[in-house]
């Protein structure tokens, strides 16, 4: 890809944060990517988490775009001080999963505009628009920010690991605002990606009050996007405690867009998980079923 070729000549401070010890369950090893550049967005940093034995000759892996990458893997870096772990729940799974590496890119003082889906906040009301930008007055950088994945990232992670850089084998993931983003860039890029795993996804946008204008957005941008051809396996859960209590009627009504497009169980799985908080400790237990659904054979 042109876009990528400025890139092939930037020192990228590469180094090894973490391999195989004791009581880890053979996790394997992380790579870390220090501030890795943009044309688009601002650096970030991205963790590239590669099982043991990586790489197999004549392997070609799989790869999962993770959000919010600093959570997942160290708890000294994660938020609250609670790892999602995903490094050992994947060689855990073992061959549950087809061979896959996981890139998880670090989010930046610029979360909340880069995970918000420009197109459908577009359209919303002025009143409503002009409500969240007092408390956040930066607009979407959604757009940009999934430019930056497609266009750098991805040709980066394909040319310097050994991938299969199919959309069949390439999927992408978050929490929250990062589940909103990972919808975004399945539908805005559905022949690069081949799925989207949404934990408890942050429907109303807003933190402070919980409205369906947001929902309502998604819901007409979903019925023009959702693609007859190169359909996206998509996963959705959400918990009922804190933040989560507010998704279980969003969630209903993004399920009865995906219905109506004739989504079945094939390609498409919604999971409720009773007591479960908006938080690290609940979506790290979440991790097998999504990948399972989006990786499993």
């Amino acid at each position: 890809m042109a876009p990528f070729h400025w890139l092939a000549s930037l020192p990228l401070t590469l180094c090894l944060l973490r391999a195989d010890g004791p009581g880890t369950a053979n996790p394997g090893r992380i790579e870390h990517l220090a501030d890795f550049p943009s044309r688009f967005v601002k650096a970030h940093h991205v963790d590239v988490w590669l099982p043991t034995g990586y790489p197999q000759p004549g392997t070609c892996y799989a790869v999962v775009y993770m959000q919010d990458g600093q959570n997942l893997f160290d708890p000294k870096n994660a938020y609250g001080g609670v790892a999602w772990e995903v490094d050992s729940t994947v060689a855990a799974l073992g061959t549950k999963l087809r061979p896959c590496i996981v890139v998880g890119v670090w989010n930046t003082a610029r979360r909340f505009p880069e995970y918000t889906p420009a197109q459908p906040y577009a359209t919303l009301p002025p009143a409503t628009r002009a409500r969240l930008e007092q408390a956040q007055p930066v607009g979407p950088l959604s757009d940009e920010y999934l430019k930056f994945l497609v266009q750098e990232l991805k040709p980066y992670v394909d040319q310097h690991f050994q991938t299969s850089p199919k959309r069949a084998d390439t999927f992408v993931a978050g929490s929250s605002m990062g589940g909103l983003v990972s919808l975004y860039a399945a539908l805005e890029y559905p022949k690069v990606f081949g799925g989207a795993a949404c934990f408890s996804t942050h429907w109303p946008l807003s933190l402070q009050e919980n409205t369906p204008a947001f929902t309502t957005a998604m819901v007409q941008y979903l019925g023009r996007k959702l693609p007859r051809r190169h359909r996206p396996r998509l996963y959705f859960d959400y918990g009922s405690a804190t933040l989560d209590a507010w998704y279980a009627p969003h969630q209903t009504r993004i399920d009865s867009v995906l219905r109506a497009h004739h989504y079945s169980a094939a390609n498409w799985l919604t999971r409720s998980f009773r007591g479960a908080a908006h938080n690290e400790a609940a979506w790290k237990k979440r991790v097998p079923p999504a990948l399972e659904f989006l990786l499993g054979y």
